[in-house]
């Protein structure tokens, strides 16, 4: 089938790096991988850092106009989609477009990945929150990525309409890098991925280095894979005799990074779940990281990895502790991790799952059109 999708939060195609990014673009090459035509209708970002009505009543303006736009093309140059797609909605980016051009177009409307924060019915983001919702009871289908958005959302949506679709990658790349394990009396390799700026990225970054110092006895070196406004106090933490840092670096890159480390550590501070986490483990790798939000959904906690509640840099080191002294642990995890990742979260789990989404979009859609006939 046809389907149009559109990326409130972040546009496809924007030039910074992030999990966001990757997740948009991962959907559309898992629906072309299932057979489906995929339009991009929209690089109309309804993300704002700052609240008020004033601000969320013009972006709604802008993106109306943006939907009459793209009305006006699919009923002059190209045919109208079967469906209505939207990547991740939210109070801080609602999504007007899908549901005027679904009900403008009669056809089904689906969301993937949304959350909802009550606490921010009233206040700042007020506006955004109900628009969120509207958009929310509007959609045939909508899929959180983890059981704690699905929780959430279930005051909203109904459980015919609601799921949960487990985020997923290209795992291949990840697979066909060479390992390049650990040569014998060579302290063991940390691994930590993650933008280098203000706010959550910094505070993982914080309590990361401060996981490091209590481990100050053991042996082990770190790479940090990130850049960003935040950088120069960021290493700071560091000690650097024991820190090399790589930058930012192209995506094409990150596999042969990971198969040359034994770890990944990383906080997760208030992440969704943490993308660089399913990376490290479609490499072979051990991860070490929060238990922030999805992160238990896609980290199994003894099996493929060791989680540690958020913000604790006392456990996390007691984790990395624990899997620095033994290198058949880390050898078990890392094994179990490629194979969890390969079965649960390649991307052949992803297009299957989608696919299992849009026909429950259909399904409703056409019962909810019968019901109205």
């Amino acid at each position: 089938m046809k389907v149009a999708i559109a990326t409130p939060m972040k546009s496809i195609d924007d030039p910074v790096p992030s999990g966001e990014r990757t997740m948009a673009r991962l959907i559309v090459k898992a629906l072309r991988a299932g057979g489906h035509d995929v339009e991009v209708a929209t690089g109309f970002r309804a993300w704002r850092r700052e609240g008020g009505a004033e601000i969320q009543k013009a972006l709604e303006r802008e993106a109306l106009a943006e939907a009459g736009r793209i009305a006006e093309r699919w009923e002059t140059e190209i045919a109208a989609p079967d469906i209505f797609l939207t990547y991740h909605l939210y109070h801080k980016a609602p999504d007007w477009i899908g549901p005027a051009l679904a009900d403008r177009f009669s056809i089904p409307y689906a969301v993937v990945e949304a959350s909802r924060a009550p606490k921010r019915r009233a206040g700042d983001w007020a506006y955004g929150f109900a628009a969120a919702d509207a958009a929310l009871s509007r959609a045939d289908a909508v899929a959180a990525l983890h059981r704690a958005d699905a929780e959430c959302l279930g005051a909203v949506v109904s459980e015919d309409r609601l799921s949960i679709l487990p985020p997923f990658l290209d795992a291949e790349p990840f697979r066909a890098a060479a390992r390049n394990p650990e040569a014998d009396g060579t302290p063991p390799r940390l691994l930590a991925v993650g933008m280098m700026r203000e706010g959550d990225k910094e505070s993982s970054y914080r309590v990361l280095a401060e996981a490091l110092e209590k481990i100050a006895d053991l042996d082990w070196t770190i790479s940090l894979v990130g850049g960003g406004p935040a950088r120069e106090r960021i290493l700071s933490w560091f000690p650097p005799e024991r820190t090399i840092h790589r930058g930012a670096v192209e995506a094409c890159e990150m596999p042969a990074i990971y198969a040359s480390h034994d770890v990944l550590v990383w906080p997760a501070i208030r992440e969704a779940f943490g993308f660089v986490f399913l990376e490290a483990q479609a490499g072979g790798l051990a991860v070490v990281g929060g238990a922030t939000f999805g992160v238990p959904d896609i980290v199994r906690d003894g099996v493929t990895g060791l989680l540690s509640p958020e913000g604790d840099a006392e456990a996390l080191a007691r984790n990395l502790r624990r899997i620095l002294t033994k290198p058949g642990l880390r050898e078990r995890l890392g094994k179990a991790a490629s194979r969890y990742i390969s079965a649960d979260h390649d991307l052949a789990a992803g297009t299957a799952r989608l696919n299992s989404l849009l026909e429950r979009a259909l399904r409703n859609f056409a019962r909810r059109i019968g019901h109205k006939s």
